[in-house]
């Protein structure tokens, strides 16, 4: 992924308000990512704790959505798999988030959800950059390229979905 900057990520969002877009708060860190390392920017709201951010290219477009997730906690014994990067997490390290569709769709209501890792941080799993707990990532016959194709792939998929 290329480095964005404040205009780049406010400019991108597709399923909220420019004035919206405006006061989200973003990362502080936006000069020390690893921009080769990323399929996605993706960040929580310390200030709301059930939403986050993500940003990536579609289609050529550089494309941002707000998610939101319950904050309600499970029990540790329970596992989950990110519906992205098919990494499985103890607990809420997996979380339901839904993002509002786009458009009038999205002003009367509707949305799409998906099972992400609940810290974001898939491009950094399939890359091997961080490591879940244990059997958090199975071993596969895909190349590490072909992991990235597909996250990119099922990311791209949950997007059209809010615009569609």
């Amino acid at each position: 992924m290329r480095a964005l900057n404040e205009q780049d990520i406010r400019a991108s969002f597709i399923n909220c308000s420019k004035g919206e877009a405006k006061r989200l708060p973003l990362p502080r860190d936006l000069d020390e990512r690893r921009w080769d390392d990323l399929d996605f920017l993706g960040w929580r709201d310390l200030s709301a704790p059930d939403r986050s951010y993500i940003v990536t290219e579609l289609h050529g477009e550089l494309t941002g959505v707000t998610l939101r997730f319950p904050s309600q906690q499970r029990g540790f014994l329970h596992r989950s798999m990110c519906s992205v990067c098919l990494t499985t997490h103890p607990g809420s390290g997996v979380s339901l988030m839904t993002a509002r569709k786009r458009g009038q769709a999205g002003r009367d209501g509707n949305s799409v959800g998906i099972h992400l890792c609940t810290d974001l941080d898939c491009s950094l799993y399939v890359r091997g950059r961080k490591k879940p707990a244990p059997g958090g990532r199975f071993e596969e016959s895909l190349t590490v390229e072909q992991q990235i194709e597909r996250t990119q792939g099922k990311l791209a998929a949950f997007l059209d979905r809010l615009s569609a």
